[in-house]
């Protein structure tokens, strides 16, 4: 029988792990978002045609380490019909349309911004869970929130409103991709709870991108291709897609969806911490204040996320 100390050391030690992925992606995913933004505007990229093949490659890379790895689930998931179309509407509503309509946004207007959009994603979750629960958010789910947020804008406006001027349709796109994100957080829970992130993540992009190539031929290219564009490409791949998904899907099965996304707003910090060594983007006492509203947020999730371990006790 296992002691309660040693299960709470295990309870503790299995919930950092899964803040420490959900922070991880969000780094990955930052730096992505900037490699985009440098193939199309740089490059000359097509963000579909980007959309596609990081979906295949990704897709292939991810499916076959779980069909050839020990104890594999990777062909269960079919064996269920519930289960199947679960995984479809995964595949389309979730992974495609999550990376879709960031990548779309920030070809519209910029990484920045496509940002600020997509981070009304956890707004929608943390509300969707507040309905299907029937209860209200705790004071620091609130405060979370408002920090992250906050911080958020203040890293990518510089606290000025001006900064944030956009078309109808990059706003369109944009708060879309927010709700893809919602989405894509929320939905695939269950399935998580019954096979490995590598096996949903693997077949989500794989199904993905080979739905997605009906309407952007991966064949058909265009642009600049040097080894900048193949390092660019290869991160947002490997980095930015296998890892990232992986290790964030994780998290979701260990700290929950509301939470996860909500670690999730420290992305915009790794994307300017890329753009100040990368493209020189000077980092004044506004990106400074945002970083230290982020911190905050995470520091508040951390007990927050205490406050409820010890209330279910």
């Amino acid at each position: 029988m296992i002691s309660p100390s040693l299960s709470a050391s295990f309870v503790t030690q299995k919930t950092i792990k899964g803040f420490v992925m959900a922070l991880a992606a969000a780094v990955f995913w930052g730096v992505s978002g900037t490699c985009a933004q440098f193939l199309f505007e740089q490059k000359g990229i097509n963000p579909a045609w980007l959309v596609c093949w990081r979906l295949l490659l990704a897709g292939i890379i991810l499916t076959t380490f779980t069909i050839t790895r020990k104890n594999s689930d990777a062909f269960k998931i079919w064996k269920n019909p519930k289960d199947a179309i679960q995984l479809l509407f995964f595949s389309i509503f979730g992974m495609v349309a999550v990376q879709y309509t960031y990548f779309y946004s920030i070809n519209l207007s910029n990484a920045a911004t496509a940002t600020v959009l997509q981070y009304i994603g956890p707004l929608i979750v943390v509300a969707f869970y507040a309905i299907h629960n029937r209860r209200w958010p705790i004071m620091v789910e609130y405060a979370s929130l408002f920090f992250a947020l906050t911080g958020t804008f203040l890293l990518v406006t510089h606290g000025s409103f001006q900064q944030l001027v956009i078309s109808e349709k990059a706003l369109f796109w944009g708060i879309l991709s927010a709700f893809a994100l919602a989405f894509y957080t929320i939905q695939p829970v269950r399935l998580l709870r019954k096979y490995s992130a590598a096996t949903v993540t693997g077949w989500g992009m794989l199904i993905g991108g080979i739905a997605f190539s009906f309407i952007s031929k991966p064949w058909d290219f265009h642009g600049t291709w040097d080894l900048g564009t193949w390092t660019a490409f290869a991160y947002i791949v490997l980095f930015g897609s296998v890892i990232a998904f992986y290790i964030f899907l994780t998290s979701v099965t260990i700290i929950g969806a509301q939470t996860a996304s909500l670690l999730c707003s420290v992305e915009p910090l790794s994307a300017a911490a890329v753009a100040v060594v990368w493209l020189n983007v000077p980092f004044g006492p506004m990106d400074w204040l945002g970083t230290v509203f982020i911190l905050v947020t995470i520091v508040l999730l951390t007990l927050g996320t205490k406050q409820k371990a010890g209330s279910s006790l």
